[in-house]
């Protein structure tokens, strides 16, 4: 069983910056890949990022690449989202995810879900 907290939401300007943390229980975290996902109201959750086991493989969806980073320590049993330039589209509910599968990009292949932390940007 893996349990995960998100942490970091909260309000900004567009065009500001902040950081999500998940904190994550249990042994299999470092074999785990890693994910975020988010769904604004009245949409469905849409992959953000993914990052492999060890960390080296990320991949990104294409409305956040190249303003988003998701990076994990392993001895901390952390993973993180950088979100940098922020826009008002980016208002959703952020989840954290974690999987057995290599770097999921669907909620289908997730098996592990945080409670999610809500991150608002203003125009």
């Amino acid at each position: 069983q893996v349990q995960l907290v998100e942490s970091g939401g909260g309000l900004v300007q567009e065009g500001g910056s902040l950081r999500l943390s998940c904190a994550a229980s249990g042994r299999t975290f470092s074999s785990n890949s890693m994910a975020w996902f988010r769904q604004a109201s009245g949409k469905e959750r849409e992959f953000v990022a993914n990052i492999s086991p060890s960390g080296v493989t990320t991949d990104y969806a294409a409305s956040v690449k190249g303003r988003f980073t998701i990076s994990r320590d392993n001895a901390k049993n952390t993973v993180y989202l950088q979100m940098n330039s922020l826009k008002p589209e980016d208002t959703a509910v952020y989840y954290c995810a974690a999987s057995v599968y290599y770097r999921p990009s669907t909620s289908g292949l997730i098996n592990y879900w945080g409670q999610g932390t809500q991150v608002t940007v203003s125009s």
